[in-house]
């Protein structure tokens, strides 16, 4: 099979797969076996695509030519690759927890999620492999449109305003700002192709760089940079398995993944670096780095904090764009990855935790660890890596970003990465302290209870495991798994993405 029917197979899969959940939506048995078979056969063709990339020659496919010189077309590049193998095989370990979490709280509407679940990785798949900034915006739009439903997925008053939200928020943003930008880009260029080195060199004047850069960013709203950032925690109101696609399989993902596909296809490292146009997206990267570790340090529910704490995490990929160095470039992308896989860890735990207790408030939690020693023991791991400790993942990242603001001289930035982890241990590692070691006012376990007078029996509740369901807990330590294995496996990663970082 060659590699352009693979690259339309890539999209044709997962919009398949959609089509066969909704036929299948009265019995939730197939319909869930239709969801797990297209995400493995979609994984499948990711990576025989990633085999036919490291081979030779990278396949490319015309899907239409719109105008003269503006055409649908997809390409593989070595970020793009990375970002589709990230999305597509998250999906597998996410389709498993969907059922656990759907199933076991009952949500209702079950097929309308699968099915749009399947079209936003449809959409994912067609940003990673979009030849050019027109398909890419195209792909863009639709993911925002079908992940609507899913924020909304409640249907209460509260869940219907924050679809309301992150819908206005996200379309407002890229046809007021990231739209113009494509257009003065075709005007100025002639072209919207990625292409290495960028193709604004010489068309676009160093005064105005840094204002096209700024209609990029900002309308980049799923980089959700501060101030354009307000629909990620207001999505939350979602279920958790949503929530794991909005952080860490698909939508901010997507945006982080445009903003360094900006920087190095359109824009160009070496014009960046020369002309500074980049200067006030590093300071504001920071800003956003910062701030919404300080915020997150505040919120007492798990999952705010673990929203405003993804906020902060995606600006360590926009940070190493704005240094406009090959290290910076490595650390960034290499972050989008990382966070991927801790991410999508903590918010299945917090999942799992409400599936089990339906507790949502920090405070609430003490003692839990105990109770859900496995639920607890993968928000660990995932919590490390995404601080920035070895041997997990996270830490080549930020070790790559540290580099760069070394090779730059910018020792404020560096000193910016050193505090913002400090912030991440304050924010994250307390719930499993107070999981583990804090009191509980939960229960004994049956058979526990002693006669009035007589001394207290030994805590039994150690030994009471009452996690969420398997397909609930499972998932978590599937990916708190892939934490480490990214850590020993990142040079990989590292080989896949190093054509970028060449002159």
């Amino acid at each position: 099979m060659s590699g352009s029917t693979l690259l339309v197979l890539s999209l044709l899969m997962p919009l398949a797969g959609a089509v066969l959940i909704g036929l299948a939506g009265r019995s939730p048995n197939l319909r869930e076996a239709v969801t797990m078979t297209t995400a493995a056969a979609l994984f499948a063709i990711v990576i025989a695509l990633l085999m036919r990339f490291n081979a030779g020659p990278a396949p490319e496919v015309m899907l239409q030519e719109v105008m003269p010189g503006l055409k649908l077309a997809l390409k593989i590049e070595p970020l793009g690759m990375m970002f589709a193998v990230i999305a597509s095989g998250l999906w597998i370990v996410n389709s498993i927890y969907s059922i656990g979490y759907m199933r076991g709280n009952k949500e209702k509407n079950q097929t309308r999620f699968y099915i749009c679940f399947a079209i936003a990785i449809m959409s994912a798949i067609g940003v990673a492999f979009s030849a050019n900034m027109f398909t890419l915006f195209v792909f863009y739009e639709v993911l925002s449109i079908s992940t609507y439903p899913l924020v909304a997925h409640k249907q209460t008053p509260e869940a219907k305003a924050s679809g309301r939200t992150y819908l206005g928020l996200l379309l407002g943003t890229s046809i007021g700002l990231m739209m113009v930008a494509i257009i003065w880009t075709w005007v100025a260029t002639g072209t919207l192709d990625f292409t290495k080195g960028g193709i604004l060199e010489g068309k676009v004047s160093g005064a105005l760089a840094p204002l096209l850069l700024a209609l990029y960013v900002c309308g980049i709203g799923k980089a959700a940079l501060m101030p354009v950032h307000r629909w990620l925690p207001a999505a939350m109101v979602a279920p958790t398995p949503v929530s794991a696609l909005l952080h860490a399989v698909a939508v901010v993902k997507a945006g982080v993944f445009t903003v360094m596909k900006v920087a190095v296809y359109i824009f160009g490292v070496d014009f960046l670096a020369k002309t500074g146009a980049a200067t006030w997206l590093m300071w504001l990267a920071a800003f956003s780095l910062l701030a919404a570790s300080i915020v997150a340090l505040g919120k007492s529910n798990l999952k705010a904090r673990l929203a405003y704490s993804t906020v902060s995490q995606l600006s360590y990929v926009t940070l190493g764009a704005a240094l406009a160095t090959s290290m910076g470039v490595m650390g960034g992308s290499m972050q989008i990855a990382m966070h991927a896989m801790g991410k999508i860890t903590l918010f299945f735990c917090a999942g799992a935790i409400y599936t089990a207790t339906h507790k949502t408030e920090i405070p609430d939690m003490d003692g839990l660890g105990r109770a859900m020693p496995f639920t607890y023991g993968a928000f660990l791991i995932g919590a490390l890596s995404i601080i920035g400790l070895p041997p997990m993942g996270g830490s080549w990242s930020k070790w790559y970003l540290l580099i760069a603001t070394a090779d730059t001289g910018q020792l404020v930035m560096m000193l910016v990465l050193m505090v913002s982890s400090l912030l991440n241990v304050a924010y994250l590692l307390p719930i499993v302290g107070r999981g583990f070691f804090a009191g509980s006012d939960a229960p004994p376990a049956h058979g526990a209870v002693h006669a009035a007078g007589a001394a207290p029996a030994p805590d039994t509740r150690l030994r009471a495991i009452k996690e969420a369901p398997l397909f609930c807990v499972l998932p978590p330590c599937l990916t708190a798994a892939g934490c480490i294995a990214l850590f020993f496996y990142a040079d990989s990663l590292y080989r896949l993405l190093e054509p970028i970082t060449r002159p």
